[in-house]
């Protein structure tokens, strides 16, 4: 069986929820979203963790979680700091937040020497998934685990969703886009103001940043940060490197990457008045069987 890593990105404030919801109690006996997407990696052949977190989260995450799944797997922590950038440039002065996601992953380099998958730690992201996501990083190719439009859409209004283009289950273009439902389906507007609206029906299949790789991509990602430094001088202040343009660009080169649909729900925590839900789904799928009532006991 290969190694496979899991990397959990965790470093988010989460400021619209109004707190760390990364450690928001949701299951019976106080577990975490973290938990139950490492009770099914683990399940699912997955044998080292790393938590990219911001460095002063490091105790309340080492205190928590961390002691809970220590004695059952790996475990290592990532920092994520503005300051790791490549060498011979420097952070420019105004600059405050994080570069993104794909820098988020780009600080987990020393603890990836596998194939790999890359979750959030506030999504949930539902026990089929990590058995599609782990039998993908068996090749290697790319891996992004899509799960229905319709089923992560909001009753609030539109949503960010990286929307997946596909054909024969390659993936062509991941566009990301504001999408909103619409009668004719789900209306997308690109978030790239050089492309057009467009509409696709309410199965089409979006990422939920479940994504697998190679070692290649923090290559891939180290070389885009080099670029963009080097070409984008005056707009680093609000320069942001994210996984999806990063993948489509790989797409565009040559790499392979397969769309993995999953039967899993997903299920998000953007404001406080989603946790019930989430905690009320917990409850059915434990009442399933998909998980036990005490996760680690």
């Amino acid at each position: 069986m290969k190694n496979k890593t899991l990397v959990i990105l965790a470093a988010g404030m989460g400021s619209r929820f109004g707190g760390m919801k990364q450690v928001e109690p949701v299951g019976p006996n106080g577990e975490f979203i973290i938990d139950y997407s490492i009770y099914s990696a683990l399940r699912y052949g997955f044998n080292k963790v790393v938590f990219v977190i911001k460095e002063e989260y490091y105790d309340i995450f080492r205190n928590t979680i961390g002691k809970r799944v220590e004695s059952k797997v790996p475990v290592f922590y990532a920092f994520q700091k503005l300051d790791d950038i490549p060498e011979g440039f420097s952070v420019p002065e105004g600059r405050v937040k994080p570069w993104g996601t794909a820098h988020a992953l780009y600080s987990a380099r020393k603890y990836i020497d596998s194939n790999f998958g890359v979750i959030t730690s506030d999504d949930f992201y539902g026990d089929d998934a990590f058995k599609e996501l782990s039998l993908g990083l068996n090749s290697n190719d790319y891996v992004i685990v899509g799960y229905p439009l319709i089923t992560t859409m909001s009753e609030n209004g539109a949503v960010k969703r990286g929307v997946i283009i596909s054909e024969n289950s390659k993936v062509k273009e991941i566009i990301e886009s504001s999408c909103e439902k619409v009668d004719e389906g789900v209306k997308c507007v690109p978030l790239d103001k050089n492309k057009k609206e467009f509409i696709v029906p309410d199965n089409q299949s979006v990422s939920m940043l479940m994504n697998g790789f190679t070692t290649e991509m923090i290559d891939k990602i180290g070389n885009c940060m080099k670029k963009a430094f080097e070409n984008s001088k005056d707009d680093l202040i609000n320069y942001e490197m994210l996984l999806p343009d990063i993948m489509d660009e790989s797409i565009k080169e040559g790499k392979t990457i397969n769309l993995i649909d999953t039967t899993s729900k997903w299920m998000g925590m953007t404001y406080k008045s989603d946790l019930d839900l989430v905690k009320d789904f917990i409850k059915g799928e434990i009442k399933k069987g998909t998980y036990p009532e005490n996760l680690w006991k």
